[in-house]
């Protein structure tokens, strides 16, 4: 555990991106007598034509600003510490090589898992914190030493899916100050603590690409490209593309295709091996079975018998019933009804009821084990694209 001086208040740093979230999970920890550290993270240096769109999303010198008002306003110190190698590394170029790999990433989570719960707490012990904490909309519970990763309250603001590589040393130390609160609640309480930042909006964009435009971002810093054909789901070559890290599974706009039916196409597999991108109907994107890898069970320990869970496979997904078997090497889940894209690069993490069992990442769709069960007619699909999660 981390440092404890019986004569002083307990500290607690606290993850400030200048948001309304983390800056409420700050001034809540004050209240409660903490003695609050603020931390801001510098994730990039972006150039001078780019400070314009930054300061529509996070990480920008307003939202610097906005944490060390906030700060001031809570008697709390902040500091401004610079991650930017290890964003570079373990965020960015991460992102980049699973497109690169013909994957669809979820830099948040590379973020959370990497970032905020590794090297912040690694920073934190050397100030003698007593815990971590940001602004998520999640819950932990302490059962007796051992802990548990519960939904926030919230289920339209839940961020439980990015947290699921929490580990039990982890949570021992880190706390989740907003889960029990809604997102309106969040703002009332700002309001009510007199915190300037009560109705900032919620970004909108990942952070190091503020103008949503991944390919632009991507082109220049990618290592290779692997252009290839498009081939409809009998084989036949209905055009071409000069690289998989612009598609993703369930895509269905902006394809180079000639489309020989009536009904709309969509990227249902990208080889990465051979370029190949195949399009489909939307049945085509429904399946029942799929393997994860890098796993980790929040208990600490993996299953010894099959799990009935509710399986959610995208961040602004919803839960589906599902059985999780666990592997020596990853996991093995079959839906109980066909979901939709399934994306590898995306996480799957399984629930029982509101606590977080545990998760992994997607690593590739299996062949269904009754094909008949996967029709589906119903052409409503969304690709998956990383959200934004603001803390």
């Amino acid at each position: 555990m981390m440092a404890q001086t019986q004569s002083k208040k307990k500290r607690a740093v606290v993850a400030m991106s200048g948001g309304v979230d983390s800056s409420v999970a700050a001034a809540l920890l004050a209240r409660d007598g903490y003695e609050v550290v603020g931390v801001t993270m510098r994730l990039f240096a972006a150039p001078n034509e780019q400070v314009a769109r930054l300061n529509k999303s996070c990480c920008s010198l307003e939202d610097v600003e906005d944490a060390r008002a906030v700060c001031r306003k809570i008697g709390a110190k902040h500091y401004f510490l610079n991650f930017e190698e290890e964003f570079q590394k373990h965020v960015v170029d991460y992102f980049v090589g699973e497109y690169e790999r013909g994957r669809t990433p979820h830099p948040c989570l590379a973020c959370n898992d990497r970032l905020k719960f590794e090297f912040l707490i690694r920073r934190a012990e050397l100030m003698d914190a007593d815990v971590v904490a940001t602004g998520h909309y999640a819950r932990i519970s302490d059962n007796n030493g051992e802990y548990e990763l519960l939904a926030g309250i919230d289920s339209l603001k839940d961020q439980s899916y990015v947290l699921y590589t929490l580990k039990q040393d982890q949570l021992a130390k880190l706390a989740l100050p907003i889960g029990d609160y809604s997102k309106d609640e969040i703002r009332e309480v700002a309001r009510e603590l007199g915190l300037s930042i009560a109705d900032k909006p919620d970004s909108q964009d990942i952070c190091f690409i503020p103008d949503g435009d991944y390919n632009r971002f991507i082109e220049p810093r990618l290592k290779r490209k692997l252009p290839g054909n498009i081939v409809d789901a009998d084989g036949l070559v209905v055009g071409e593309h000069d690289g998989i890290h612009g598609f993703t599974i369930g895509q269905r706009k902006r394809l180079p295709v000639v489309n020989h039916t009536a009904r709309p196409l969509y990227v249902t597999d990208i080889n990465a091996d051979s370029g190949r991108v195949t399009v489909g109907p939307a049945e085509k994107l429904m399946k029942t079975r799929l393997y994860a890898s890098g796993m980790n069970w929040v208990s600490g320990s993996a299953p010894t018998e099959p799990l009935n869970v509710q399986a959610r496979i995208r961040y602004n997904g919803g839960n589906s019933p599902a059985t999780v078997r666990a592997l020596d090497d990853g996991a093995e889940i079959e839906f109980e009804k066909p979901v939709r894209a399934i994306t590898p690069g995306q996480a799957v993490v399984f629930y029982m009821d509101d606590v977080v069992i545990g998760g992994g990442l997607i690593e590739a769709s299996l062949p269904d084990l009754h094909p008949a069960a996967s029709s589906d007619t119903d052409e409503t699909v969304i690709p998956v694209m990383p959200p934004v999660i603001s803390v």
